[in-house]
């Protein structure tokens, strides 16, 4: 599973671009399709819109506002503190297995 980031709005901006663009982040994508295809393997693609980092993996309540600046996600209904990175892989995760 893989997330569909807005790869192209990343890039305007100023301290990202420069990383990004060396990602190649479009070039993995398509290796993983192809790949997913050869081996008969089923690629699922997350919706760009879905809120991966916004959500408490633990209660699933959404918060409004999350700054990039926030590295780690305090759900504000329940008290659960997880690394934002790790919150959203769960998330993802669990929308594998809905």
């Amino acid at each position: 599973m893989i997330e569909d980031l807005n790869v192209k709005g990343m890039l305007s901006n100023r301290k990202l671009s420069r990383a990004l663009a060396d990602l190649g982040l479009y070039e993995f994508r398509r290796q993983l399709e192809y790949k997913s295809k050869y081996k008969g393997n089923y690629l699922l693609i997350a919706d760009r819109w879905f809120p991966s980092s916004k959500t408490c993996s633990s209660c699933g309540h959404k918060k409004e506002q999350l700054k990039l600046s926030e590295r780690a996600y305090q759900c504000e209904a329940c008290g659960h503190e997880i690394d934002r990175d790790l919150n959203a892989a769960i998330n993802l995760k669990n929308l594998l297995y809905q």
